[in-house]
């Protein structure tokens, strides 16, 4: 189980030798992310945040398959109901399980659309720092090894900025 690690850096050389360190702390390359509004700013050196990580798609689309599962069992069971004493003959529940289905599909679909175009939310604490031209970390770290790794970098590096622990971080970003 890994938790990811917040930190606000003021610029890039500062996040290139942030990199190196935990790099030599063994936290691979996949869990390293930079983010910031200018990403030629990063350069091609440093790992950027990747679509999933910079917009609400996951969010979005696990509200989308909700909803419209929902939606289509709503709509199913309604035709189901409005059907079955008129002496229509249904094959049984067949129905409420074809709709919600596409409900669910059609409802993470449109959502995803929606999200990938929409900020992260879990993002929005840091929104104010990255947009005055900071560099926001995102290290995804073991859980056993996130007060060595706080430790690491508070310890070479005073001006980055601790901004917190994520208590859980979506399984593939």
């Amino acid at each position: 189980m890994r938790r990811r690690l917040y930190f606000i850096l003021p610029d890039t050389k500062t996040a290139e030798k942030i990199e190196d360190e935990l790099l030599l702390a063994r936290i691979d390359e996949g869990h390293i992310h930079f983010h910031t509004t200018m990403e030629t700013r990063l350069g091609s050196r440093l790992p950027k945040a990747n679509v999933l990580q910079k917009t609400d798609l996951l969010h979005s689309m696990g509200v989308g398959l909700v909803a419209g599962g929902l939606t289509g069992t709503i709509i199913g069971v309604l035709l189901y109901f409005q059907w079955a004493p008129g002496g229509v003959a249904l094959p049984s529940l067949g129905l409420v399980t074809v709709l919600s289905v596409i409900g669910a599909i059609f409802g993470c679909w449109v959502a995803g659309m929606i999200g990938i175009s929409c900020p992260n939310t879990r993002l929005s604490p840091f929104k104010k720092s990255i947009d005055d031209g900071n560099i926001l970390l995102m290290v995804d770290v073991p859980k056993d090894r996130i007060v060595e790794i706080n430790g690491l970098i508070k310890s070479h590096h005073p001006e980055a900025d601790c901004r917190g622990i994520e208590a859980t971080i979506p399984a593939f970003p």
